[in-house]
């Protein structure tokens, strides 16, 4: 069937499109039609303290107006030397599987650039896997570079899980009890405001953490984030993880590390804890400058790529950015 049989209409998400949205994921991405999914798509694309997500779909004019097409952007915001800089993450799109292979993905993609374009925002951001990263090369995307991932391993035993367990791992968290539940280590607004106060400034391009961000980044409850505390009170330092299953291994990812002057000595303490504290067999993170045990992962890491909007420079070279694996991490 050709494209002239069926034209195709590509135009910006509206709040009534959200049920067939969902119906779209379910039938393309394997999501399930239950209040969890939909909990998530909300949390996710609707209560961001950066703003909702700007969506497009491709509607199927010819064949009563079906939504067959999905693709929305994540809003973000970094600082770098006190400029806040606005950009979106490129995460969720979906294609029919009846209309796959029609360009449905590269022509989503193109109208919200021109769109993101026209709002003001500086620049698209994302980790593609393997198999999209060429499509978003051939629209203008540029390579930063591969992420350096660094893990520790609990044990032999467990890193022999490790290397056993060649898949990626589960997006739903494993229940843990080891420190605070983050909706409510993060409840307290002035808490974590003091908390942000003291941490060191990096350089480079780092999202703009706010206790709002800090709440809602970490605050769903079915993703299962923890936060274990370096002291008493939040004030004192605190390291945010989650426990996933990879295989037979059981991985705890640290997502943030919030600590006062970049401690390092304090740092490394809070990453040997999430093992100990957690049971998992390995942590993972995004390389940092202490080791605490860690080593690195050759080329296992997420490939960073870029998308100027305001302007056609180059992107930031990879040692201006200044990620987490909060920052980056698919969810």
């Amino acid at each position: 069937m050709s494209d002239l049989e069926h034209p195709l209409t590509i135009r910006p998400s509206r709040e009534a499109d959200l049920p067939a949205v969902l119906a779209l994921l379910e039938a393309s991405m394997g999501w399930l039609p239950d209040d969890l999914h939909a909990r998530f798509f909300t949390w996710k694309h609707a209560e961001n303290p950066f703003g909702p997500s700007p969506a497009w779909v491709a509607v199927d004019e010819a064949d009563g107006c079906h939504i067959v097409g999905y693709r929305t952007f994540l809003r973000w915001e970094f600082a770098r030397h006190g400029q806040r800089l606005r950009a979106v993450r490129a995460v969720d799109t979906a294609t029919h599987p009846d209309y796959q292979g029609r360009g449905v993905f590269s022509r989503l993609t193109l109208a919200a650039i021109d769109d993101l374009r026209a709002r003001g925002h500086a620049f698209v951001f994302n980790t593609p896997n393997e198999r999209s990263l060429p499509g978003y090369l051939k629209m203008g995307w540029r390579t930063v570079g591969r992420l350096p991932v660094e893990m520790r391993p609990r044990s032999a035993g467990s890193l022999a899980r490790l290397l056993r367990a060649r898949t990626a791992a589960e997006k739903w968290s494993l229940p843990c009890d080891a420190g605070l539940a983050a909706a409510d280590a993060f409840g307290n607004r002035a808490a974590t405001t003091e908390l942000l106060g003291t941490l060191e400034s990096p350089h480079g391009l780092v999202t703009h953490r706010s206790a709002e961000f800090l709440a809602w980044r970490y605050g769903f409850g079915l993703l299962g984030y923890r936060v274990l505390l370096a002291g008493r009170e939040l004030e004192d330092g605190a390291i945010v993880f989650r426990l996933r299953r990879r295989g037979t291994a059981t991985e705890a990812a640290i997502t943030d590390q919030l600590v006062p002057g970049a401690d390092r000595r304090l740092s490394a303490s809070l990453a040997r804890r999430v093992l100990r504290e957690s049971g998992a067999d390995y942590a993972v993170r995004l390389r940092t400058e202490t080791r605490a045990g860690f080593v690195p992962l050759p080329r296992q890491g997420p490939v960073l790529v870029y998308r100027p909007l305001a302007d056609a420079a180059e992107p930031p070279p990879q040692r201006d950015w200044a990620l987490a694996l909060g920052d980056v991490e698919l969810f």
